[in-house]
Parts: C-alpha cells; structure tokens; sequence
C-alpha cells in the first residue's frame, strides 16, 4: 500500500511543481452527501486533517444529507473550478444514477475526478441464533424451501440493498428484499431473527460481531479482510463473482485546474500511506484505495453501467 501511494505521488511529480502557485486564500471545503456520525464522514475527517497539514490551509468538512446524495453533487458540480470546493464522492453517486430518471448534474461531464479514496467492504451476515454457519449452508436451504427466507438491507436503492438484490439474482433464490430506514433498524431485526440475511457495509457490523450477536457468513471482496481472516469471501464461500464494494473519493467541478486536481491527488495518496491513518481506517472496516485520475473516471463509469444493470435486472421504479 506505501509504495503503491509513493509511487503515485511521484507519477505525479510534474504536476506537482506546476501546483506550486495554487494556494488557497480561503478554506477548502470538502462537501459529503450524507450526516455527521457514520463511517463515511469518520474516515473523510481523518483525512482532513492530514490534507489540511499538508495544504497549509483548513480543509472543512461540510455535511449536506439528502436521498441519493444530490444535494451534495449539485453543489459541487455548480462551485466555481478554483479548488475552493470538493466533493466526497461515493458509491451513492452511482446508485442516484441509476435510479433516478433526471439528476441536476452529470455525474461524468460535471465533475474532474481526483481519486478514489477508499473501499467499505459489504458483507452477508446473520444472527447469532442463526442456524446457519456459512453461506453455502444459507443458500441451500433457501432453495429447498421457495419464499421462505428473506434478506435485509437499509435504502431501497442504495448499494446496500442493490447488493441484496444482487445476491437474490446470482444466488438464483426465490426471496423477499427487506429494506429497512436505519442500519440500527435492519441490525435488531438480524439479531431478534425477524431478517434471515443481511446485506450490509462492514464497519457497523463489526460491533455485533464482537459483542457475539451476529456472524459474518462471508466478505462480498475480491479477497479477505485484514483484520477479518477468518471470514471467507463470498466466492470462497462459493458464489462465484459476487462482488459488491461501496467506495469513496474525491472529485472537484468540471474545469478545475489539473495542476490543483494533481496536488490534491498527491495529498491525499500521502494521507493514507500514513500507518496512524491506515490502521484507524481498518479498525473502521476502511481499505485505503487510492488512484490516478483518469482511472477512477473509469471506475466510476463502469459503477454507474453495473448499478443500471442491476436496477433493471431486478425490476426496481425508476425515480
């Protein structure tokens, strides 16, 4: 992971010696799509105080919640392109695209990409009365019984609960999607029996898990988590290719400088190759993930064309 972020930084040296005259007269404000308290806005102030010791100027982080993340992207996508105003971009990005039939913005044309900052791993989990010990052991008694079992998520249209429908498709079972308003909401329901399944991020999981009230049948990640492995990954528990990971980055309006794009690129890499910032950020249930900029483009387009996919495989209203 350090050398994979120093050898960013230093791919983007040139830029860096052109950055050199951005300096921000005002703070930079660092806009997230969602409430103060979760996860997602832990891990973007962490950062944030890295970035702004490295910048030299406050980096402040502005909470702006709403459904799908809207209100947040429409601010950022209608800033002035100065550097003054970035955008936490997530998963739920991707999903509002999706989703809803018309956004204020285009989430590709509207916005320079910076970098990916992080993946939050989803993980399929049940209560600790469960009868079930892994996920092979869940998928067959689904199908022996059609209808009988359910799987619960949080946000009908979020990563959350589109990873829940995901399941249902690729595990070819006949099951009802529980959405639930709160993750509290969806974890009781685990923990009292009332949900079967649960399609959730890992980071409030991880409680449970510890406090002995649920289990972890199986990571939806390409491979297993650090500090989790125990727990197999969903191919490994044998459903193959399902992969289901929310993410973050940063992305600032169309048109800013790619000098100002760079440095902030580079700082952030920095930031996370930091041991004291990685190792909060796995404790969170976090992966650092940093990248170049014309890569996460590319993620984020292949995100948009696979949620869309998954949308109408499953069915579900456009908004």
């Amino acid at each position: 992971m350090k050398r994979r972020a120093l050898l960013a930084v230093a791919a983007l040296a040139p830029g860096l010696a052109r950055a050199q005259g951005w300096s921000p007269d005002r703070p930079i404000r660092w806009i997230l799509g969602f409430a103060p308290g979760g996860v997602g806005d832990l891990s973007a102030r962490l950062v944030a105080q890295k970035l702004t010791e490295r910048l030299g100027q406050p980096v402040v982080v502005e909470n702006r919640p709403s459904a799908g993340g809207i209100v947040a992207a429409e601010a950022v996508a209608r800033a002035a392109p100065d550097g003054h105003t970035i955008l936490l971009m997530t998963t739920t990005d991707s999903t509002a695209s999706a989703v809803y039939r018309q956004l204020p913005y285009h989430l590709l044309r509207d916005f320079e990409f910076v970098s990916r900052m992080a993946f939050f791993d989803h993980v399929l989990a049940v209560g600790a009365q469960s009868p079930y010990r892994t996920l092979g052991e869940f998928i067959a008694a689904a199908k022996t019984r059609p209808g009988s079992a359910n799987i619960g998520s949080v946000a009908v249209g979020g990563a959350q609960n589109l990873g829940a429908e995901l399941f249902r498709s690729m595990a070819g079972l006949d099951m009802t999607v529980v959405a639930y308003r709160a993750t509290p909401d969806l974890l009781n329901a685990a923990t009292s029996g009332d949900v079967h399944l649960v399609s959730e991020i890992l980071a409030p999981v991880l409680p449970q898990l510890a406090g002995g009230r649920m289990r972890i049948l199986a990571i939806a990640a390409p491979r297993r988590f650090p500090d989790l492995p125990e727990v197999p990954t969903a191919e490994e528990a044998g459903l193959s290719g399902y992969v289901v990971r929310s993410w973050n980055g940063i992305a600032a309006p169309a048109r800013t400088p790619r000098a100002v794009v760079d440095r902030l690129g580079a700082e952030l890499a920095h930031a996370l190759a930091l041991p004291e910032v990685r190792d909060r950020l796995l404790e969170l249930g976090v992966q650092p993930a940093p990248g170049m900029p014309e890569a996460f483009r590319v993620f984020v387009a292949e995100e948009n064309a696979r949620w869309a996919r998954v949308v109408a495989d499953a069915s579900i209203p456009r908004q």
